[in-house]
């Protein structure tokens, strides 16, 4: 009962997806990951991008790093990119360039998680494998009454099982696809419309009034907070950029030197304003300088001379390209 309503009211509610009904597995993936941390609206523009740069797997894996970095720039979570990269590499030197249409060997892949291999196994493969995501979890936990810590990894498990045996009854990508919608607009996080439910008769969260209880979640992530000084030492109409190294956040990406801080740090000569970007466990607080000098400073390892004019063909974190969209004007003029 509770598949065959669900897909009921997906055929008059579903959202209209820009890659709904896709089943290159390839396509699927990248849509996929790019949603990962990633609203619908802003996702599909970086969608249609990436893949008229990057048409197939092929053409992904022989490109340069920093070529997909660019091209992800502003999506954030760069690790995603960098991962979709080396995992298409992997698919040309396991798999002789054709995607896996196995389970097991999808969830093989660099970057590829059981969510995403689940969601590329049924869209692309027809394989029953529920694509179990915040959604699933909220939906199943609310009608089956499901009252334990969803964070514990038993608890997973036990939704993913119930969602196994509901996955059997009908078509899964239909099933995946449906379960996404209907807890997007129908059985929302906050607020959900129980009144006009076509689920409320059987949901034990509507006959346990525990809408808004379940499902149970007591695990609080606490956010790292982090300091940075940046500065952009100006000689003309030339300034520095070093390349991120090391296992950090913004791997292999660009920025102007900088310094990381225990606590803020009084602003002195040069300051020009502060950047706050909030990440999934950490909270990063960027000073940034805007120091003119001649000669430029000399350049330490990862540092290299870059014109002002070619910065936008480096990738680049959120915090620098949004500080050069707010202030190169002024520093050019």
């Amino acid at each position: 009962m509770f598949a065959d309503t669900l897909l009921l009211w997906s055929a008059d509610h579903q959202r209209d997806l820009p890659w709904r009904g896709e089943k290159d597995p390839y396509k699927v993936w990248v849509s996929e990951i790019i949603l990962q941390q990633t609203r619908v609206q802003q996702g599909w523009n970086y969608y249609q991008r990436f893949i008229e740069i990057f048409p197939d797997v092929r053409s992904l894996a022989v490109a340069d790093e920093q070529e997909v970095l660019r091209l992800w720039q502003g999506l954030g979570y760069y690790s995603r990119a960098r991962h979709l990269h080396q995992a298409a590499q992997q698919i040309m030197a396991t798999h002789k360039g054709r995607f896996p249409s196995r389970y097991e060997d999808i969830r093989a892949l660099k970057g590829v998680g059981d969510y995403t291999a689940a969601a590329i196994a049924s869209f692309a493969f027809g394989e029953q494998r529920p694509a179990v995501d915040g959604n699933m979890m909220r939906v199943v936990s609310r009608y089956f009454g499901v009252v334990e810590n969803i964070s514990s990894p038993a608890t997973k498990r036990t939704i993913t099982s119930i969602a196994e045996k509901e996955i059997q009854q009908v078509d899964p990508a239909s099933f995946n696809q449906a379960m996404m919608d209907f807890g997007s607009l129908q059985c929302t996080p906050a607020n959900p419309a129980c009144q006009n439910c076509p689920l409320q008769q059987g949901c034990y969260a509507c006959q346990h009034d525990m809408a808004t209880t379940l499902p149970i979640k007591n695990q609080q992530i606490r956010k790292r907070q982090r300091y940075f000084i940046l500065t952009m030492f100006v000689d003309g109409v030339q300034t520095i950029l070093e390349q991120r190294t090391g296992k950090d956040i913004w791997h292999n990406m660009y920025q102007f030197p900088l310094q990381e801080v225990k606590e803020p740090q009084p602003h002195g000569a040069h300051y020009a304003t502060t950047i706050r970007e909030v990440l999934t466990h950490q909270v990063i607080s960027a000073d940034i300088y805007v120091q003119p000098c001649r000669p430029l400073p000399k350049l330490q390892a990862h540092q290299q001379v870059v014109a002002i004019e070619e910065l936008s063909r480096f990738p680049m974190p959120k915090i620098m390209t949004s500080f050069l969209q707010n202030h190169l004007d002024i520093i050019t003029t």
